[in-house]
């Protein structure tokens, strides 16, 4: 009705009413891609350098190496190397792999200084 009347550029004019609903219908479509890819979306896991998991003979020789340079740290203390002694003596590789499955080398350093931190204290 009002499309001809005072519209010197020929464009169509819409109610306030129609255009409206299509704000709504883009917000309900907008909202909706937003789910699917918040539901799509992948764990927060982060995985830097993708470093392949480590051996058995990888982790033995590291464990060693270790448990060597804890040795040098604290040679003037007798008790801490004994209880490094027998930290090696005790230590299971398999057993070890298992409880951290997929380790990488940043893993092994980061657990092995949690399973030595009481022992050079």
């Amino acid at each position: 009705m009002f499309n001809s009347v005072n519209n010197p550029f020929g464009q169509r004019i819409e109610s306030a009413l129609s255009t409206g609903q299509e704000k709504r219908q883009q917000q309900q479509q907008e909202q909706q891609e937003e789910k699917k890819y918040l539901e799509n979306d992948d764990k927060d896991e982060v995985q830097i350098g993708e470093l392949p998991p480590l051996t058995e003979d990888e982790v033995l020789s590291m464990t060693y190496n270790y448990i060597s340079r804890l040795k040098s740290e604290h040679e003037n203390e007798p008790k801490v190397i004994e209880k490094l002694d027998k930290f090696l003596k005790r230590f299971d590789v398999m057993k070890f792999m298992k409880q951290h499955q997929g380790m990488t080398s940043a893993d092994f350093h980061m657990i092995m200084f949690n399973e030595t931190a009481n022992l050079v204290m």
